[in-house]
């Protein structure tokens, strides 16, 4: 069924598809197609003129949003490993992107810290260990019907096991993801789907009427 929707999928810019390409080869993790699908209907549908990604790799998900978001839109992405960032600097620079696009290094919890104003879309795609902690900074700086996209919440199915039958090695991720789909789908300052495209995206928007306060309610 995956393979069958893949091939329905048009594709990107040659530009991008370059930028994929090389990541595969030198075997960086980034979004997969179907993920990348699911990125531009939501960015056509919200049209959000202010982004803020949590984990940058190379860039191409960066790029990718830029792409298909409104012309002057502003992203600001996070990156804490060295060796990735920059490739992902020369990838914005050789897409002319360096104008739109603002890469922030460093270790995302203290930068979300250090962040202010709002966003009105948020992608998660950084450690997955870490997303419980970034939650309550996420929501801070997510303006009211905003949206919150995180992805490979899943866990390649793992997620539905029990924690004994995940490799010993993996058990951290494993419950501080459970335990970040738990605070996503029971907090009231957000309304959340939890979708099985790629390895699991959840899409979450920011209730209108959630108090200012709200992240300190997860």
């Amino acid at each position: 069924m995956t393979a069958y929707i893949n091939s329905l999928y048009p594709g990107n810019t040659k530009f991008l598809d370059q930028v994929e390409e090389e990541a595969l080869k030198s075997q960086v993790p980034i979004i997969r197609k179907e993920t990348q699908s699911l990125l531009r209907f939501l960015l056509g549908v919200c049209r959000p003129m202010n982004i803020l990604e949590v984990g940058t790799a190379v860039g191409f998900s960066a790029l990718l949003m830029s792409e298909y978001a409104p012309e002057g839109c502003r992203i600001t992405t996070i990156e804490k490993y060295e060796k990735r960032i920059p490739i992902a600097r020369e990838n914005f620079a050789r897409a002319g992107k360096e104008g739109c696009i603002r890469l922030l290094e460093g270790d995302a919890m203290e930068i979300l810290q250090r962040l202010d104003g709002s966003y009105d879309f948020i992608f998660m795609d950084a450690a997955k260990g870490q997303y419980p902690g970034y939650l309550p900074e996420v929501l801070r700086l997510l303006k009211p019907g905003g949206l919150l996209v995180s992805d490979n919440v899943l866990q390649d199915g793992d997620i539905i096991e029990s924690r004994f039958a995940v490799e010993r090695r993996n058990r951290t991720i494993h419950a501080r993801m459970r335990e970040y789909l738990y605070m996503l789908t029971h907090c009231e300052a957000l309304t959340t789907s939890v979708l099985t495209t790629g390895d699991g995206v959840t899409v979450s928007v920011k209730n209108h009427d959630s108090p200012e306060q709200g992240a300190e309610e997860v």
